[in-house]
């Protein structure tokens, strides 16, 4: 389910389209308007799939961007499979709702025509294939290294649906804001697009290193340590990069796990949680070459409110972004304001590598108190073991969403102002 901002933003800019809609009751009308918001929306999740650095900030990170991209692609075909409906009972909505001239597609003559004529036949099996992508995209039916390859046809698939569009859209609209909005969408898309088909997302972005070493830290977590020189822009704490140590594999997220060392020197600690990663001690080694795109993401424990305590809760592997924060906090305690509780809940604390370097860390920073939580000893983070002293919190949270769940459920009965942080890996 989306995110409140996430929902905040989707309607935000269904209002902003809406607002330069002509409003009409007429089958012409409900068939135009489905079609305008279907290629807007599509406009916009081909736009936010070209990852735009300059919405990071207002948009709260990548990820955030990515959850917004996937559901205004929900959106698009909703409208989408609405205007194919609406089409479908033309005989019987006409006869109840009426005709709007107006909102009837242009006539073109010579080449126009016969493209026109393209663009119409081409709408339809343009929209079954849609429906195919989006929903192996959302049932995640096959894996993600092949699923990225049938995703690559999604700007094609858009290109097809923004001329049917453009070349179907009434007259009248290019002499009104409607056409404005759905032109200027349409370039966006068009942008996006062609970004996408030329591999050129996140190249600015992208930095080539080598593997400097690859340690089995358990049988579960492998800490792989990259070398990029001085070509890294440098990182903050909570950061994450997509790392590519396959060609064929793609792209993964991975969160950096230690604080930035200006010397180009990254660190990422990786549970085996799939097929992919569960092969990762096997075919990595030092010396094999490694390509970076990053740094991204907004989860930055460093910045909370000024008077505001502050939690940190880690489940699991999600105590990598906190890791990075604590060295980064030997380093510049001034950035942190104040005290924290850092609570990890790990499934074997006796066996939990990370458990020792947590406890390494903490012991240099004595503002910071260490709680673990066993789930073998039968110990469960609940929102009442949470010591809340202030009538302000920020919690910074990375881990499994079932414990996100179990927590925000229960601090709804604290009567706190709360911030409740997380970053969401779900790319797909």
């Amino acid at each position: 389910m989306p995110t409140k901002r996430t929902n905040l933003n989707l309607a935000l800019l269904l209002i902003i389209q809406l607002v330069f809609w002509q409003v009409g009751t007429s089958y012409d009308h409900f068939l135009t308007l489905s079609g305008y918001l279907a290629i807007n929306f599509m406009s916009l999740t081909l736009l936010l799939a070209t990852r735009p650095a300059w919405l990071e900030t207002p948009l709260g990170g990548l990820d955030s961007i990515y959850q917004l991209h996937k559901w205004t692609g929900i959106f698009a075909v909703f409208f989408a499979l609405s205007h194919w409906l609406i089409e479908m009972w033309d005989d019987g909505l006409k006869a109840i709702l009426g005709r709007d001239r107006s909102q009837k597609e242009g006539k073109f003559s010579g080449w126009l025509d016969t493209f026109q004529d393209a663009a119409e036949d081409l709408g339809e099996p343009g929209l079954y294939i849609l429906l195919f992508l989006v929903a192996i995209t959302l049932l995640r039916l096959i894996p993600y290294h092949y699923w990225r390859y049938l995703h690559k046809a999604m700007p094609l698939i858009y290109l097809t649906l923004a001329a049917h569009a453009l070349l179907l859209a009434p007259p009248s609209w290019w002499q009104q804001s409607t056409g404005w909005v759905m032109a200027l969408l349409i370039l966006g898309g068009l942008f996006g697009s062609i970004q996408s088909l030329t591999g050129s997302i996140g190249k600015n972005r992208r930095y080539q290193g080598i593997i400097k070493s690859v340690e089995s830290l358990s049988n579960q977590v492998t800490q792989v340590v990259c070398d990029l020189g001085k070509q890294w822009p440098g990182h903050q704490a909570g950061q994450f990069a997509l790392v590519t140590f396959n060609k064929l594999e793609g792209a993964h997220p991975f969160t950096l796990s230690s604080a930035d060392k200006t010397n180009g020197q990254l660190s990422f600690q990786i549970k085996a949680l799939g097929d992919y990663t569960r092969k990762i001690p096997q075919h990595l080694h030092s010396g094999q070459p490694v390509l970076i795109e990053g740094p991204y993401g907004r989860f930055n424990p460093a910045k909370g409110r000024k008077n505001a305590q502050q939690i940190w809760v880690a489940g699991g592997i999600g105590v990598t972004p906190f890791l990075a924060a604590l060295e980064s906090h030997t380093k510049h305690p001034e950035r942190y304001k104040t005290a924290i509780n850092l609570y990890y809940c790990t499934s074997a604390a006796e066996t939990d590598p990370l458990v020792a370097r947590l406890k390494q860390l903490v012991e240099s920073t004595p503002d910071i108190s260490l709680h673990i939580y066993d789930s073998q000893q039968g110990q469960r983070l609940t929102a009442d073991q949470l010591a809340i002293t202030s009538k302000q919190v920020d919690i910074w949270f990375c881990g499994p969403n079932g414990l996100a769940k179990a927590l925000l459920s229960g601090l709804k009965k604290q009567p706190v102002s709360l911030r409740f942080h997380q970053e969401l890996f779900e790319f797909r």
